[in-house]
């Protein structure tokens, strides 16, 4: 069985940081590359950031990048998502998930597997 565990969300003042974590288990972590998505009130859920695999290749949306690093320990079977310079627009739920497939990062419909999420709420 498949499990994905976010943690690390929490309430931030804007400028703040955070560091999510995603713990997986019941995969063979290393295969997968990993994404972190978020989603906020009556909103779509959007991409954040990817990884690859071997952690060789990252990406990121653009509203986050230079202030958001994705990173992996395989050895952990974890992902994280270090969160600097947080915005209220920062604020969501967000979701690791996991892609076999090595399809279109951005996409939601690309991963396997995805984690039940982790408040983000960024205060002004």
């Amino acid at each position: 069985q498949v499990q994905l565990v976010e943690s690390g969300g929490g309430l931030v003042q804007a400028g703040g940081s955070l560091r999510l974590s995603c713990a997986a288990s019941g995969l063979t972590f290393s295969l997968y590359n990993m994404g972190w998505f978020r989603q906020a009130p009556g909103k779509e859920r959007e991409f954040v950031a990817a990884i690859s695999w071997s952690g060789g290749r990252t990406y990121y949306a653009d509203s986050v990048k230079g202030r958001f690093t994705i990173s992996r320990d395989n050895a952990k079977n974890t992902v994280y998502l270090q969160m600097n310079s947080l915005k209220v627009e920062d604020t969501a739920v967000y979701y690791c998930a996991a892609d076999r497939s090595y399809g279109r990062f951005t996409l939601t419909s690309t991963y396997d597997y995805w984690g039940q999420g982790t408040q983000v709420t960024v205060s002004s």
